[in-house]
This record gives structure tokens, sequence and C-alpha cells, in this order.
């Protein structure tokens, strides 16, 4: 009987399905011992089949890439605009922002 693994981190079950796939394991068997260990809810089977392939195809980092996401609001420009209108008027607080 194996002792199960609770919320693994998604790099450690990444690096788990590199190692396995490097060392010629099956893919049915690298996800069936990933069950085994991790649980049903580990990682779904297309997002499996598409790190398998990346390892195969020659990709060697386990984290995800960054990716664009909502871009930020806050600018150097809106910065040195605030920190005017503090300068101005000291009695500001945090909260009145």
């Amino acid at each position: 009987m194996f002792k199960t693994i609770a919320n693994p981190a998604d790099c450690g079950v990444r690096s788990v399905i590199r190692f396995m796939n490097a060392k010629n394991v099956k893919p049915a068997e690298i996800h069936r011992q990933l069950v085994e260990i991790y649980g049903e809810n580990v990682i779904t089977d297309g997002m499996f089949r598409k790190w398998v392939r990346q390892f195969n195809d020659g990709r060697i980092n386990v984290h995800d890439e960054a990716r664009s996401g909502r871009p930020s609001v806050v600018n150097d420009g809106l910065v040195a605009k605030v920190n005017e209108k503090i300068r101005e008027n000291r009695q500001f607080t945090e909260n009145a922002l």
C-alpha cells in the first residue's frame, strides 16, 4: 500500500512525468502511477498528454511559461501623479486615496 500525497505542486507532478518519460516508461503506466500516488484529480488526461508530448519534443522546463494577462493600469506616470498629489496635500492618508 502506498501513501498518497495530497495537493502536489504542478511542477512536482511534471517532474515525475519528465523523469519517468525519460526512462521510457509508457505514458499509460506513468498516468496510472500518478493517479495511484496523487489521486484521481492529479492532472487531466489532456494536460498529461500535452506534457508528455512537450517532453518528447525536447522541453526540459517543468514550470509554466510566462503568459500575458490583463495589463496593469499602474505605470510610472500614474505613480508620479499620485506622489505629486500627496506632496500637494500632506493631509492625505492611504485611506483617502
